[in-house]
């Protein structure tokens, strides 16, 4: 959009449009303006894919010059298009007007009403919905400049809004329905990927497990038994051995629970962790030195957080604690304070001799560095006071979700409800707005009580389509009952238009709301609606002064004929309840099967590892148990030291395993490309499935805020999911997430620090 050259379907309409232009107006109104006008809605209307506010702009002046020429010879009135083409010399000014009515309509309202649709298409809804406005505002300028009445302004700038909406809906309807098949279209060619990405997420989860687990054991028994084995101390080796006897059976323990998904770790998990550590002993440069860990210096200033943030904390305070045994005396001091909105994870070691050389698998900083970073936090590990610090600083989110339901305001007009909007501003178009115009039927504002009474009637008819969708039944006994109401007038004799007459052009209301019933209800009395519309308006029928005779057999004839329309507009809901339902189960099909290729992904992956686990990893964490049980600390140091190595021999192969193609645009995939950006993804709120539409323009929208470093979060609320992070300066990427969330009848809020909310409602989603 916005680049290329129109082609020849671009062309097709505004050709006709054309040929119609000059067939009917050129011969008959001499001068340039003609043919001005015809080239001008020619070339902005051949535009309108590629420029859509230029043509739509065109089309605006063509309508202006149109007016204008109209207006100059008939009614005196100079104008620019009365200036520019001067008087209509030798044509009857009544013929003249009729033709260029005509003329007016193929150029003007056609062409404006045209572009007005590619506009809403193309560009966002507020673009748009001005447009419209400036398409009403322009009917008025003219209606105003032919010298019109206000009460004739009034009606022609009702009808002009009454259209102006309907298109504006209709183009938005069909920007909405684009951008779903788009997503829908990007999901489904990237299907194949949500299984690797299964597969992946589940290889990430057990490296990490088996890095902080088994390797977090297997480190504390090379430490223990090394210093056991190199001091002359019976007793420290034979309580080496019970520890390396117990450390490895937890680690075997640890090893099995690997394919079960574990409860996340707390607080209070960190304080027990501690401890242990603390009352290590093992660490001594002589049989007669004391040991060179004590009690930890170990505080903590906050009792609750997020499980999620008491998790990723314990796994800073082991891997730190890990790294302390392998590479110095042993930690120091351990502190997790609380600060506002975050919480602070420091250990500390004051250095020290190694226990023993090459304990460590290479990877757990950089995984841990990466962890934090994903949950939108912070790690910094280097020298401190001659000993080694590491520190992280993890966000704490609220409990609930941070954002509610008003966190959407403001969409709701762009989405269906604009639909229900649209149909009342059309409902009070075509009947308020026709009945102000000046005719040659009696004058319903003649009277000034009348004329109220007939503008709320005709609003209390329309009104309940805004309602058509949550409260279909109750909506279409308001309608009926205010046909019912002005039945009632006319028997009493008022002086406003009798209902059979105002019934013609306004019934379509009941029909409207009998579709949604049909549409949006499953009750077993539904058929009653349309028998209901039948009845009620054979009554307003036949209540006319244009019926003689046998008025209730005249009564049966009607209702029967307004059965039948009514009928097919319920029967039709139906149709469309139906067709919706099929779509939602094969998509619930669909995902089902999606879900289920990943899961069984996932679960190959993991009996992959676990059988290398067994193979390696386990089977000398069980060797160090029967070392110790032997009582044989050279057996326990050096299959505790194979243990490792198999450890770093795993991770280095699912290293060389790792997807090197794009994530799927899934909301899953989110946080694999947050990972690969060097950023964080942040999920909030109970995860529930989404449609394949949904999930991509997630993705998208994530994607547009993702840079190097930064972070989003998904929040997923009752009302739809908002994609938050810290938006690109660039006016591109702004223009292209305004789109984004335009398409989907959602909003796009920067705050002035730059923070972005991309929200996106349940009714796009769904």
């Amino acid at each position: 959009m916005g680049a290329g050259r129109p082609g020849w379907r671009e062309t097709l309409l505004p050709g006709v449009l054309a040929v119609a232009q000059i067939l009917l107006w050129a011969p008959r109104v001499p001068g340039v303006l003609p043919a001005a006008s015809t080239v001008i809605a020619f070339a902005a209307l051949s535009c309108r894919r590629l420029a859509p506010a230029w043509a739509f702009g065109g089309t605006l002046l063509v309508a202006v010059l149109v007016a204008g020429a109209l207006v100059g010879p008939v009614w005196g009135v100079g104008t620019v298009g009365g200036a520019l083409v001067g008087p209509v010399a030798g044509a009857d000014a009544d013929a003249g007007a009729g033709l260029g009515v005509v003329g007016g309509a193929v150029v003007g309202s056609v062409a404006v009403l045209v572009a007005l649709h590619s506009l809403a298409v193309r560009r966002t809804a507020g673009l748009a919905a001005a447009g419209g406005l400036c398409a009403v505002l322009v009917v008025i300028a003219v209606a105003l400049a032919a010298g019109a009445s206000a009460r004739t302004v009034a009606g022609l700038a009702l009808q002009a809004a009454g259209l102006a909406a309907v298109v504006w809906v209709m183009g938005r309807s069909r920007r909405r329905g684009r951008a779903r098949r788009a997503a829908a279209a990007a999901y489904r060619a990237r299907s194949s990927s949500v299984p690797r990405l299964a597969a992946g997420t589940e290889r990430a989860r057990l490296m990490a497990e088996l890095h902080d687990v088994a390797a977090h054991r297997l480190t504390g028994i090379v430490v223990s038994a090394a210093a056991a084995t190199r001091l002359p101390d019976p007793g420290l080796a034979v309580e080496a051995a019970r520890h390396a006897a117990e450390a490895g059976r937890q680690a075997v323990a640890e090893l099995d629970r690997l394919a079960e998904a574990s409860e996340p770790m707390t607080l209070e998990d960190i304080d027990a962790l501690v401890s242990e550590h603390g009352n290590l002993d093992y660490r001594r440069t002589s049989a007669a030195a004391p040991p060179q860990v004590a009690e930890l210096d170990h505080r903590r200033t906050t009792v609750d957080v997020p499980p999620q943030v008491a998790d990723l904390a314990y796994r800073v305070v082991r891997e730190a604690l890990t790294n302390a045994m392998r590479h110095a005396a042993g930690a120091s001091r351990v502190r997790i304070d609380a600060l506002p909105g975050e919480l602070a994870v420091t250990v500390t070691d004051s250095g020290g001799t190694p226990a023993a050389a090459d304990l460590g698998t290479g990877n757990g900083l950089a995984g841990l560095r990466s962890a934090v970073r994903s949950a939108g936090g912070s790690l910094r590990a280097g020298p401190k006071d001659g000993g080694w610090e590491v520190r992280a600083v993890l966000p704490v989110p609220p409990q609930e979700a941070p954002y509610g339901l008003t966190a959407g305001r403001g969409a709701g007009w762009r989405g269906s409800s604009a639909l229900d909007g649209a149909l009342v501003i059309l409902a009070i178009a075509l009947s308020l707005g026709a009945n102000l115009l000046p005719g040659d039927d009696l004058d319903p504002f003649a009277s000034t009580g009348a004329g109220v009474l007939l503008a709320v009637l005709f609003g209390l008819h329309a009104l309940p389509l805004w309602w058509r969708r949550n409260a279909s039944r109750r909506s279409l006994v308001v309608a009926l009952a205010t046909l019912m109401a002005w039945l009632g007038l006319d028997i009493a004799g008022w002086p406003g238009p009798p209902l059979s007459d105002a019934f013609l052009w306004c019934w379509w209301v009941e029909l409207a709301l009998v579709y949604a019933i049909g549409a949006c209800r499953a009750g077993a009395r539904d058929w009653l609606a349309p028998a209901a519309v039948a009845g009620c308006g054979g009554l307003a029928l036949v209540s006319g002064d244009g019926i003689t005779g046998d008025r209730p057999a005249a009564w049966l004839v009607l209702a029967a004929a307004l059965a039948l329309p009514a009928w097919a507009a319920w029967a039709s809901g139906r149709f469309v309840a139906a067709r919706r339902r099929r779509r939602g189960t094969a998509l619930a099909r669909e995902r089902d099967l999606l879900e289920r290729d990943a899961a069984r992904a996932a679960t190959a992956e993991r009996r992959r590892i676990l059988d290398g686990l067994r193979r390696t990893a386990r089977r000398h964490a069980q060797g160090v148990v029967d070392g110790a049980d032997a009582a044989n600390l050279e057996v326990v140091l050096a299959e505790a030291r194979a243990g490792l190595s198999a450890l770093r021999e795993l991770l280095a192969q699912a290293r060389e395993r790792e997807v090197s193609d794009d994530p799927p645009p899934t909301v899953d995939g989110i946080a694999a490309l947050a990972a690969r950006r060097g950023g964080a993804a942040r999920y909030v709120g109970a995860r529930r499935p989404l449609s394949p539409d949904a999930e991509a323009t997630a993705y998208e929208v994530a994607r547009e805020l993702l840079t190097e470093g930064t972070a989003v979060t998904v929040t997923f609320l009752d009302g739809g999911v908002m994609v938050s992070g810290r938006s690109p300066t660039g006016p591109v990427v702004r223009r292209r997430l305004r789109a984004l969330a335009d398409a989907a009848d959602g909003t796009l809020t920067i705050a002035d620090d730059g923070a972005a909310q991309v929200w996106l409602p349940e009714g796009f989603l769904s």
